[in-house]
């Protein structure tokens, strides 16, 4: 009799571990590339070439703050 009672808590357990499961799962998050822009100017300076290099991430389906971050140094 004891041990059937003890395997009901260990299935019950093992259940709610599997039902929690997959509300774990979509916490991580996909990483994100980050592209480092090095120019001894401000990028305003050069707005051409950043306005050029935006669109050529667009054109292989980056967009800059939805997949990609654009870092400024």
């Amino acid at each position: 009799m004891a041990s059937h009672i003890e395997r009901r808590k260990f299935l019950a357990t093992l259940g709610g571990a599997t039902a929690a499961w997959p509300l774990a799962a979509p916490a991580q998050q996909p990483a994100v590339p980050v592209v480092g822009y090095f120019y001894p100017n401000m990028p305003e300076s050069r707005a051409d070439l950043v306005a050029a290099f935006r669109k050529g991430l667009s054109e292989t389906g980056y967009v800059e703050v939805r997949n990609v971050i654009m870092e400024y140094a």
